[in-house]
């Protein structure tokens, strides 16, 4: 954690890594890792698409044969739903903590993989909580949402072509889910298998500097 914390802050239930934004005005970032990675993992990539941003990173609190992740699964690509909801209102009122805790605006989440899906999950189920989203690599995290709304809430979905885990439709049905709630989603279909990509990167790094706004607090 960084020495900015405010004194008096709420209690973070995540253990994170946090670095102030360098760059005044820059939009906040959420990483979020995927299957097997950590509090570190992204900060590189937070680093390269959203220079000078504030960087807010946590670790998944589940454990998949020593493995961290942010929610637990019954087998690839099936998601035990019930801890996908527990989880993701969890880190949305982790969010919360962190932004009083450092002076934060809502952040927009850069999720990969496992660290997407439960972005997509705070998309609809605490939609408050993030201020958009890039998701890299997702998938329906729960089926049949309960109602919400995501008026104007960007998002850039890049799926791979070649994923052997995220099938197509699966993709397209959660690029759906988003639109229907009012969301902005582009979606783009990479040449790309479920691993990461120059193109990835350049894509989010654009999207980012689109949408960027005054990150007051």
């Amino acid at each position: 954690m960084a020495s900015t914390l405010k004194r008096d802050a709420p209690a973070l239930t995540f253990t994170h890594r946090f670095e102030p934004a360098t760059l005044v005005g820059a939009t906040p970032l959420l990483l979020l890792h995927g299957t097997g990675g950590d509090e570190t993992d992204l900060l590189p990539l937070g680093r390269m698409i959203a220079p000078g941003a504030a960087l807010l990173s946590p670790r998944g609190q589940v454990s998949e044969a020593g493995m961290p992740r942010f929610f637990r699964r019954l087998a690839e690509g099936v998601f035990d739903e019930q801890d996908v909801a527990r989880r993701a209102h969890e880190l949305a009122d982790f969010i919360g903590a962190a932004r009083t805790a450092y002076g934060l605006a809502a952040p927009v989440a850069v999720g990969f993989s496992n660290g997407a899906n439960i972005a997509a999950a705070m998309l609809l189920l605490r939609p408050e909580a993030l201020a958009g989203a890039v998701l890299l690599r997702a998938m329906v995290p729960i089926a049949a949402p309960p109602a919400g709304t995501l008026p104007g809430t960007p998002v850039l979905m890049l799926s791979g072509a070649m994923d052997p885990i995220v099938p197509p439709e699966n993709a397209a049905r959660l690029a759906a889910l988003l639109t229907a709630r009012g969301a902005l989603v582009e979606q783009r279909t990479l040449p790309a298998s479920h691993g990461l990509t120059a193109t990835d990167l350049t894509a989010a790094r654009d999207f980012i500097a689109r949408i960027g706004r005054p990150g007051a607090a």
